[in-house]
């Protein structure tokens, strides 16, 4: 999320993806790839109510751009073919019920055309129209916003960026070795086996002992393709089990860090305690008789700093005068011509008292 949503992916994205999955988990169980099994889901857990709350116009575009990202999210890889079928409900469906006008679009990453398309072209080798008809419908009403970034282009950096987890039972899961086991391959790998064995022993030229393939190849790929299965099924139940653990280790951790962080704060506003500075330690300490009770009270000595000159002081220090020798009242603007003996005096603002 961008950091200009911070806010909302703050208080409401979590508990939007968590409805989200558990939508999507009730459609897993469902095994099937139908839209009217999706709808009846969505309208027994009312989740059209996810909009409701929203007062104002810019809080609610906020909002509905959220919930079509978290939705779009389900519909790329790395998730298995059914869970992003129901990604790509939930982008209709969200789209439709959105209560801002004009609706906000889906953003649709440069990034992200590639396995759109050959998410559709599978749809359509697997005769799957249901989910070809809601993709060609939201294409229809302009509902995608091409755009090259999946997110809105911001310069501010995220301090910590959040790494989104993937929900291990709605990754696909490789479906390749099933086929193989399902299908003649092996059995056709055994016949061309014989078929080689017998080419080999008829020609008297070529040794008995020289071969171009290993023997028993195809028990050998039987236990390779067992194996395989076993493997995936235990990493797959270890990952959900590994996820629930690492949300409280790090939720144990970010305690513990928070508690630390308190104790050291602590410990730097207890140590700086003001101390008494070894200049004013030192300093002697009279003893002053009050006149009044003859209480001795212990005074100490200030220095007092000398005060610097002023600027007129040095004004005339530098021109070699005095304040005495200073022919000008310092309460005029300017001396007084040297032919009018007049004793000028200072005129009082004062106003006349009354007679």
């Amino acid at each position: 999320m961008p950091r200009a949503m911070s806010f909302y992916s703050e208080f409401f994205f979590t508990p939007l993806t968590e409805d989200v999955e558990q939508l999507l988990a009730r459609f897993q169980h469902t095994d099937s790839v139908r839209y009217e099994h999706f709808s009846a889901i969505w309208r027994e857990m009312s989740f059209s109510d996810v909009f409701l709350g929203l007062t104002r116009e810019g809080e609610g575009k906020r909002f509905c751009r959220m919930v079509l990202a978290t939705a779009m999210k389900y519909f790329l890889p790395p998730y298995s073919y059914q869970i992003r079928v129901g990604g790509l409900y939930l982008l209709f469906a969200f789209y439709h019920t959105q209560p801002a006008a004009p609706p906000v679009q889906i953003r649709l990453a440069l990034k992200d055309w590639a396995p759109v398309q050959k998410f559709l072209k599978d749809s359509v080798d697997s005769g799957h129209l249901d989910v070809v008809y809601i993709y060609q419908t939201l294409v229809e009403a302009k509902a995608f916003h091409y755009s090259a970034m999946p997110h809105f282009l911001t310069f501010q950096k995220q301090r910590k960026p959040k790494n989104e987890q993937v929900c291990s039972e709605f990754l696909g899961r490789t479906m390749a070795i099933h086929d193989l086991l399902s299908a003649e391959i092996v059995e056709e790998v055994a016949n061309i086996q014989n078929q080689y064995e017998k080419l080999k022993g008829a020609t008297a030229e070529v040794s008995s002992q020289a071969t171009m393939t290993h023997r028993d190849l195809d028990a050998q790929l039987k236990d390779y393709m067992s194996e395989f299965l076993m493997w995936q099924e235990k990493t797959f139940s270890k990952v959900g089990k590994k996820n629930s653990e690492d949300d409280e280790d790090e939720e144990e951790e970010s305690s513990k860090s928070r508690a630390t962080l308190l104790s050291s704060i602590k410990k730097k506003s207890f140590s700086k305690v003001q101390q008494v500075p070894k200049s004013r330690r030192h300093r002697q300490v009279e003893k002053v008789d009050s006149s009044g009770s003859g209480a001795e009270i212990t005074q100490e000595t200030v220095p007092r700093k000398k005060k610097p000159p002023s600027l007129r002081a040095r004004t005339w220090k530098s021109l070699g005068m005095t304040e005495d020798n200073n022919p000008v009242q310092a309460w005029l603007l300017s001396a007084p011509d040297q032919k009018e003996r007049v004793p000028l005096k200072k005129a009082s603002h004062q106003p006349p008292c009354p007679s």
